[in-house]
């Protein structure tokens, strides 16, 4: 196996609980109202720094559908599927679009300090 390059993502990002990876964009998300066996789950436009498994046709709470399962390319993870094709006409719009279980990435957070900050005038009377 070779090196693993990562694919950067500019942006308030979900990633990878177990490794940190970068997985998704928050503007990708489409749905947060998806569930999963282990409770919530996330329908993303578009991810990167995932494998794909094997194609499986698997029976889910919205009808059969042709899935793969998707897992983090660093720590090997599975971190939830891509849906390849939907067999009830309207399921189609899940074709070519990935869900991610909840517990299984995090929200990354970005936190801006301002390390010029002056004192204001309320805090120069409280002195």
């Amino acid at each position: 196996m070779g090196r693993v390059f990562l694919v950067e993502l500019g942006g308030r990002a979900y990633r990878c609980r177990f490794c940190n990876s970068p997985l998704a964009l928050a503007d990708d998300v489409l749905s947060k109202s998806f569930n999963c066996r282990q409770g919530r789950a996330f329908l993303f436009s578009n991810v990167v720094n995932i494998t794909v498994g094997a194609e499986e046709e698997r029976l889910m709470l919205s009808g059969m559908h042709t899935v793969e399962d998707i897992f983090c390319c660093c720590c090997g993870q599975i971190l939830g599927w891509k849906y390849v094709a939907a067999h009830d006409q309207n399921q189609k719009y899940k074709e070519g679009k990935f869900v991610l279980e909840r517990w299984r990435i995090m929200e990354e957070v970005a936190e801006q300090f301002n390390l010029e900050a002056h004192p204001g005038l309320s805090d120069v009377e409280n002195a």
